[in-house]
């Protein structure tokens, strides 16, 4: 398994193919496996997909104490991690919590990037767009799910948090391969609690000049696409948007044919 040390950290990844860079950012409970669907066709299609592990995820076993887990913190490594690939701007995708960290990033650094994917970012409005001033609802549940898994209630912790994300039920439907993937990580929601995580504003969003794919899942929950209506409505070069029938927040995974032949077709765009 390859891997770069970034601001200090060691950084595993996965790649394939030899074109232009297309990296991917995975989300909460995730790492670089999340995205085994994308490999391949990306590849196949002419593209150099890179999937990062963040710090703290596996195939690190991090005990969750330190105080470097922070949105901002991934959303450098991330940059840093594109500089090192000395190939211009990139293609970059970013699921859930790496939706919000890809959309920091083209916030920051658009000198980074060509185009941009944004899968279900996750993550709050605050009162610009039409959000609740200081909910707190998302950081209630992120602690509530930490503190069962700092308790030793591995799997209760686990399914409340996939109930959120994904609905009730939600992971007594997924394939255990998956469930064990999130067991992997566990632990990194220890360190979601004060990951520092900002609600998304109006000045923050028409900071994204990128051109950008919105994507969604048609059985995904509402929070995710009061975000999604929220950014179409004012990334200030228009953004496409589509979403992926047949799957809820995980739509990469859930339906990857549908997940990648949008995102194909977004990049021949560009």
């Amino acid at each position: 398994m390859p891997s770069t040390s970034l601001n200090g950290h060691e950084i595993h990844f996965a790649e394939a193919g030899s074109g232009p860079p297309v990296v991917m950012v995975h989300g909460t409970l995730q790492d670089q496996r999340y995205w085994a669907p994308q490999m391949a066709p990306l590849a196949a299609a002419g593209f150099r997909p890179l999937a990062l592990s963040l710090r703290h995820f596996w195939p690190e076993q991090w005990d969750g104490v330190g105080d470097d887990f922070t949105i901002a913190q991934h959303m450098e490594d991330t940059a840093a991690f594109i500089r090192g690939l000395n190939a211009g701007p990139v293609r970059l995708i970013g699921h859930s919590r790496g939706g919000h960290i890809a959309f920091r990033l083209a916030a920051a650094y658009p000198e980074l990037l060509h185009q941009l994917v944004l899968a279900e970012p996750g993550g709050e409005l605050d009162e610009t767009l039409g959000g609740e001033p200081a909910s707190g609802k998302q950081a209630g549940v992120f602690a509530q799910a930490a503190g069962m898994i700092r308790a030793g209630q591995l799997e209760e912790g686990l399914s409340f948090f996939a109930d959120y994300t994904g609905g009730a039920g939600a992971w007594g439907r997924r394939p255990e391969p998956r469930r064990q993937v999130a067991r992997d990580n566990a632990r990194t929601l220890l360190g979601q609690v004060n990951e520092n995580r900002k609600p998304y504003g109006l000045a923050a969003v028409r900071q994204v000049v990128t051109p950008t794919l919105l994507v969604g899942g048609a059985l995904t929950q509402p929070q995710f696409n009061v975000i999604l209506a929220a950014m179409e409505q004012h990334l200030p070069n228009g953004a496409g948007r589509v979403t992926i029938p047949r799957a809820t927040h995980s739509m990469s995974l859930e339906n990857p044919a549908d997940f990648n032949a949008a995102v194909l077709g977004f990049f021949s765009k560009g």
